[in-house]
């Protein structure tokens, strides 16, 4: 794939996450499978690898999801919640 295709397919996939993210997160309705969604990361981070150069602060794969539901409650957790960071081990 050329950088110029790249850069395209890059932009699609990173507006078409931020919707899923959007759906998901705020609106608590999805319409992708986790598996696909999975699929789109997995492209968009493999693409942004490809060509670091146009990763960006504001990628999906740069961020954890999209902001709650304002029904949440903030929980605070006596130990860290690492399960949510990729690649990373109990200590």
């Amino acid at each position: 794939m050329k950088e110029a295709q790249a850069k395209k397919r890059i932009e699609k996939l990173r507006e078409e996450i931020h919707f899923h993210n959007y759906r998901y997160y705020v609106l608590d309705d999805p319409v992708i499978s986790d598996s696909a969604y999975d699929r789109l990361m997995r492209e968009l981070e493999g693409l942004e690898k490809e060509y670091p150069h146009l990763l960006t602060p504001n990628s999906p794969t740069q961020r954890v999801g999209a902001p709650p539901l304002d029904k949440f409650e903030e929980v605070r957790h006596a130990v860290p919640m690492l399960s949510l960071a990729k690649n990373t081990a109990p200590s």
